[in-house]
């Protein structure tokens, strides 16, 4: 309910945005995304990008954040490039919250908030990335992490710092809101409210040109929206698959080896005896012992120990070695010396004093060498298939270490060769809807992080399957050049021309209606054969519960009674001129449950709204300048502009 609210009236959530940022280093470590650009080199305009009081934000510092998100969001979409990042203003996001985060932690600062060395250690400590093995905080791992990604100690100590001082400062912002109830009532009331109107689509397809654009037109438009026409990185991989296969024929075990591995594990072939049990614990000898003279006196086990308050448990069937394991070597003694159906007696355990019924016995015999001998030989072939798939796995990984080709392995142990189409990063030929080949699925994401001719190996099936596979050919992401997508370039000339023009209709339809024509006839009134007003009812629960809320449902329910209004929809290629005719709001009383509902939703949110307010008031009050050269050449260095 509250995501409709909010929907609807355009409330602003820039804390969500804000306090996104206040452990960024923190927040991508332990996702395991930080990056580091390493140098950054060749950046005009300055070394600054913006500065806040008397903290700066390098070209570094925004560079660094800006991958360090795009990593991230490559996690949900493996294609996103750096250059539609910028394209859509990511950068400029990026930098804004760096910008909100620094001004929080000065103005912290100025107020006496310190994040002491403490407090910054129980930060880290908490920080999964920094754990070993064992689950804790290790000193190794933190190291590790740290020059894995080309950061000091000290940068992600100060920064931890400054998420804790924002912490401490905005927070309480947003802690006991409350909001009126006649407010929440208000609100509750409009979750009913429907609305009776029309709605006329201006469709692109009626205005757009039937011709070509000029050359020089389609070049200017192509310069001008080359972000739309990037396309992803592409790589082409040369590969083999190293199986059980590659191994070839390996030597029989002989006799001697069958007879070794017998001897070894003579035990699993002796003869052995098994018992089932009942089991019964109790606390003292004297009280094992008066069950046993009972129940050998004509009483079940199960009638003795149920008019004591006690109970038995089953015991599976297990071997003398076992029994003892799980209890005592006593009691295992005990057990096997009884006969079955009987009790054995009292013996002492981990638990107390135990006596067991004997309820099934069966014997194991034992199985000579010759009767064995061709089980032990698969164990054995088995065994030395897998040492010599290890041993291959390491002698290619240290051959590629000493500079060999994937073609001298692949010669060396006969493996075909193939190559691949080019490949997205989200495992997709390019151009096609068709999926990479099965056997790459678990490498694509090392294949798109490692270099051109760098022979790798990535165990796909443990112990049984490698993957060993170079990067052949690398086509960077980039605008397609025009000659190659002219037809599409041309049919979004003309799908944007058409948008132009549909929105001047809609601009016409608008003024005639504002002059008092009715929707139909001034639609009507375009020479374009254009489709008739639609004429619509909707309920805003209704429509919250279907999850359709588009651009123009929601113009239509922030729309006074009696207007008429125009809006662009961009993914419909089309504009909508919509008319409010008349609404219908049910009363609801204060007590109704659904206002308190309201009425805590709402007290949330106001708080998100507190804290953007405060974090705006607290940018307002310092100096905070922008360096727009620098942020420019952040973003052609980002996106190989300078190259």
């Amino acid at each position: 309910m509250l995501t409709f609210f909010r929907n609807f009236f355009k409330s602003k959530v820039g804390v969500v945005v804000t306090l996104g940022f206040l452990g960024l280093i923190a927040l991508a470590f332990a996702s395991m995304d930080v990056s580091s650009t390493g140098v950054f080199g060749g950046v005009s305009g300055g070394d600054r990008v913006a500065r806040v009081g008397d903290r700066r934000i390098s070209t570094s510092d925004l560079s660094t954040n800006v991958s360090n998100e795009v990593e991230q969001l490559r996690q949900q979409n493996p294609t996103l490039t750096i250059q539609s990042f910028a394209a859509e203003g990511g950068v400029a996001n990026v930098l804004q919250r760096m910008i909100s985060r620094w001004s929080i932690a000065d103005f912290a600062e100025k107020l006496g908030l310190r994040a002491g060395d403490r407090l910054v250690d129980s930060e880290i400590v908490s920080i999964p990335a920094f754990r070993g093995v064992d689950g804790k905080f290790s000193e190794e791992a933190f190291r590790g992490a740290l020059t894995q990604r080309g950061l000091s100690e000290s940068a992600v100590r100060d920064d931890l710092a400054m998420g804790l001082m924002a912490r401490q400062l905005v927070t309480p912002a947003s802690l006991a809101s409350r909001v009126p109830t006649a407010l929440a009532q208000r609100y509750a009331q409009l979750l009913g409210e429907s609305r009776t109107g029309a709605i006329a689509p201006i469709p692109a397809a009626a205005f757009a040109p039937d011709g070509d654009p000029t050359d020089e037109q389609l070049q200017a438009y192509y310069n001008e929206k080359q972000s739309r026409f990037i396309r992803p990185e592409r790589r082409v991989l040369r590969y083999a698959v190293f199986n059980d296969a590659a191994l070839g024929t390996l030597p029989a075990p002989t006799q001697a080896q069958i007879a070794a591995r017998y001897e070894r594990d003579e035990d699993q072939y002796a003869a052995l005896e098994m018992r089932g049990l009942t089991q019964l614990v109790v606390p003292t000898q004297a009280a094992a012992q008066a069950i046993v003279t009972e129940v050998n006196g004509g009483t079940s086990l199960e009638a003795a120990v149920q008019a004591k308050g006690l109970a038995v448990s089953p015991v599976e069937e297990l071997s003398k070695e076992a029994l003892a394991t799980r209890t005592s070597q006593a009691v295992a003694n005990a057990a096997f010396a009884a006969r079955q159906g009987a009790l054995s007696a009292p013996a002492q355990g981990p638990l107390g004093w135990y006596v067991m019924r004997v309820d099934s016995v069966s014997n194991r015999a034992a199985r000579p060498l010759a009767q064995v001998s061709g089980e032990i030989a698969e164990q054995l072939k088995t065994e030395q298939r897998r040492q010599a798939f290890i041993a291959a796995a390491e002698a290619i990984d240290d051959g590629f270490a000493d500079g060999r080709s994937l073609s001298d392995i692949a010669d060396e142990y006969d493996l075909e060769l193939t190559s691949t189409q080019p490949l997205t990063a989200d495992g997709r030929i390019y151009g096609t809807g068709e999926s990479a080949p099965i056997e790459l699925a678990p490498v694509l994401e090392l294949a798109f992080d490692v270099d051109e001719s760098d022979p790798q190996l990535a165990e796909t099936v443990a112990g049984e399957n490698l993957v060993l596979f170079e990067v052949n050919e690398i086509t960077a992401s980039a605008p397609a050049p025009l000659a190659e997508i002219r037809e599409d370039v041309t049919l979004s000339w003309r799908r944007d021309e058409g948008m132009k023009a549909a929105g001047a209709a809609a601009a016409r339809i608008l003024k005639r209606v504002e002059d008092g024509s009715t929707l139909t006839a001034a639609v009507a009134a375009e020479t374009e054969n254009l489709p008739q007003p639609q004429s619509v009812t909707l309920n805003r629960r209704e429509l919250a519960q279907q999850q359709q809320v588009t651009p123009t449902t929601m113009l239509f329910f922030s729309m006074a009674e009696g207007t008429t209004k125009r809006i662009e929809q961009a993914p419909s290629s089309a504009w909508f001129v919509v008319s409010l005719d008349k609404i219908e709001t049910p009363e609801i009383a204060a007590d109704d449950p659904l206002v308190g509902a309201t009425r805590q939703q709402l007290s949330g949110n106001a708080g998100e709204e507190y804290t953007e307010q405060l974090v705006r008031a607290i940018e307002r009050s310092l100096e905070v300048e922008t360096n727009q050269s620098a942020v420019d050449a952040v973003i052609a260095q980002l996106t190989g502009q300078n190259q």
